[in-house]
């Protein structure tokens, strides 16, 4: 076999359809897109436009709200930070704080604060010291003869002094 006889499998791939290139083409002279108008010229976007009608989004009444000084949480799960502690990337001697958190690579950053949630088991006894939590995963983390500790997240104000 030589290079200039490869040839892929029948049917694999299909021409692309050429517009405007002649009758023979089956989309010649106007391309496809009608006689005149807007439609038929390039560059048009009308996409929600109902010719001077009001607009269908703009008729239907508008639900909801979103806060905009709304706080977002890293989330962490009880499980993986059982799984940290026990690849020894987490230290349970000491108190798991956010940066700790942090630095482990558990959580990317902190945003707001760090949110710990119950999926999972957790068997070490460990201090946690974190911005919020599930009232489930507290319980677990108590069961396990731990303690979590819930701190205020510093507000920007504080997070820009600390810098």
């Amino acid at each position: 076999m030589k290079l200039n006889e490869l040839r892929d499998n029948p049917g694999a791939t299909k021409t692309k359809k050429r517009v405007a290139r002649g009758p023979g083409s089956g989309k010649g002279k106007m391309a496809g897109r009608g006689i005149k108008g807007q439609k038929s010229r390039s560059g048009v976007a009308i996409n929600s436009y109902e010719g001077g009608q009001m607009p269908l989004y703009m008729r239907l009444p508008k639900r909801g709200f979103n806060k905009p000084n709304r706080k977002s949480f890293a989330v962490v799960n009880l499980g993986l930070i059982e799984k940290f502690l026990a690849e020894g990337k987490l230290d349970a001697a000491n108190a798991i704080t956010e940066d700790a958190l942090v630095a482990s690579g558990l959580v990317r950053r902190k945003l707001d604060g760090i949110r710990v949630l119950a999926k999972g088991e957790i068997s070490s006894k460990v201090t946690l010291q974190v911005s919020g939590a599930s009232k489930s995963a507290v319980e677990a983390v108590e069961k396990a003869g731990g303690k979590l500790e819930i701190i205020a997240p510093a507000t920007k104000n504080e997070a820009a002094a600390a810098e």
